[in-house]
């Protein structure tokens, strides 16, 4: 194979990183007024591979990578393969999520996915039979199984409660449910379900007051809104890359508070979780733990993925993330207001008020079940979410900085033909 003909390959085999090479990208710094300016917007939809045949309503479930991010992962990966580069331990890639976050390096390690992270938490605790852990009724399966995993293991007690209409309702109901048992509060930061976004700095305050632990489901925090985990206090934060962050898929992060990390059992470990071992001695040692929360993540990884996280973040940061927060809230309240001028036939489940709400609006059909809407949907080339769990039973859906007005123009118009 000539040059002429590998070049005229790579194109074909990699019509998305050719197509990059075309598109206008971003300015160093959004205009002002952005947040309503639709042209900025729509040069923002340039940067993602969408196209009109489908109407993407379903970022919280996976989010679409912006070219940025694919090219990233691309070049990397040629990168690896010519030169033969180990995926050790990214030290760069977690100081741009830490920044990203507002947490410090040392107390951010990578994970595939949130569940992972919500498994080294739950396992690792030092929680005995009879303690208690609070959780709620809007937990994600990733989220409740390792719980219920360690209540069958070990005897712990799990105590359910229902979210409240409003922020400080929520935080009420936490807090009267609290025992002399109860050792933790896990809840999610925004449930998978309706998108409530719950009072996490006041939770992780109420914890911290009672003395016993806050942990937070955070799939959707990072990337939707403008957060900060010093600022919110918690002790743990289990999140992905793969959803608001618009990075690669099946990589997420753990974050541990430096003064609870000696507090948690780490459950598996491999190369870059230890200060030295010897299986020479008499008898074999472990010496110690990493001194990070590094000691959480270990052996071989992928320097592509971290590529692409690293890549994800100077996409938010070229916005802004205050930016991005206002942008999606903007949408998905422009989405609820239309569905709420659709009279009786629609019920929204997601919060009025606005500190309970992000990017995500989920409703019930009065006339019709959400597995037939969903159906319906689907025929007219919406990619949206049904919500099952715990017996919600909505439809949920994801508005981010790639969705446009008419989209959502178009798609309330298809539930007006189902109301």
């Amino acid at each position: 194979m000539n040059r002429l003909q590998f070049l005229k390959y790579s194109l074909l085999a990699y019509p998305a990183i050719s197509a990059f090479a075309s598109k206008a990208s971003l300015p160093d710094k959004a205009p002002e007024d952005a947040v309503t300016d639709e042209a900025y917007w729509n040069l923002v939809r340039s940067q993602f591979a969408l196209t009109d045949e489908i109407t993407f309503l379903n970022n919280g479930t996976i989010g679409v990578s912006p070219f940025q991010v694919i090219d990233a992962m691309y070049q990397k990966t040629i990168a690896v393969n010519t030169h033969a580069i180990y995926g050790g331990g990214d030290h760069e890639a977690i100081a741009s999520l830490a920044r990203f976050t507002g947490a410090d390096p040392e107390e951010i390690c990578f994970t595939h996915n949130v569940t992972e992270g919500n498994n080294l938490v739950a396992q690792g605790l030092p929680l005995k039979k009879g303690d208690e852990v609070i959780m709620t009724t809007h937990e994600h399966v990733g989220g409740a199984l390792p719980w219920l995993n360690r209540m069958r293991h070990d005897g712990i007690i799990i105590r359910v409660i229902p979210l409240g209409a409003t922020a400080a309702e929520t935080l009420t109901r936490v807090e009267e449910a609290i025992t002399k048992k109860t050792r933790v509060l896990a809840v999610p930061h925004i449930p998978c379900t309706t998108g409530q976004v719950l009072p996490a700095k006041e939770i992780s305050s109420l914890a911290r007051s009672k003395g016993i632990y806050s942990f937070f489901d955070g799939a959707h925090g990072p990337g939707m809104l403008n957060m900060n985990l010093h600022d919110m206090g918690c002790d743990f934060y289990s999140s992905c890359c793969h959803k608001w962050m618009l990075g690669p898929k099946g990589t997420g992060f753990l974050y541990v508070r430096k003064d609870k990390l000696e507090e948690i059992k780490p459950i598996m470990i491999g190369a870059y979780s230890d200060t030295g071992w010897d299986m020479l001695s008499h008898p074999p040692t472990l010496s110690g733990y990493a001194p990070t929360a590094h000691r959480f993540y270990y052996g071989t990884q992928s320097a592509e993925l971290y590529a692409g996280i690293e890549a994800s973040v100077q996409f938010h940061e070229s916005i802004g993330k205050q930016l991005v927060e206002d942008r999606v809230k903007l949408l998905s309240g422009y989405l609820r207001n239309k569905l709420q001028a659709l009279g009786d036939g629609v019920e929204l489940v997601t919060p009025a008020e606005d500190v309970s709400r992000g990017a995500v609006t989920a409703f019930r059909l009065k006339n019709m079940t959400m597995q037939k809407f969903q159906e319906l949907a689907g025929k007219e080339r919406f990619i949206i979410r049904t919500v099952g769990e715990n017996n919600v039973n909505c439809i949920r859906i994801s508005t981010h900085i790639y969705t446009l007005f008419p989209e959502i123009d178009r798609f309330v118009e298809f539930v007006s033909r189902c109301v």
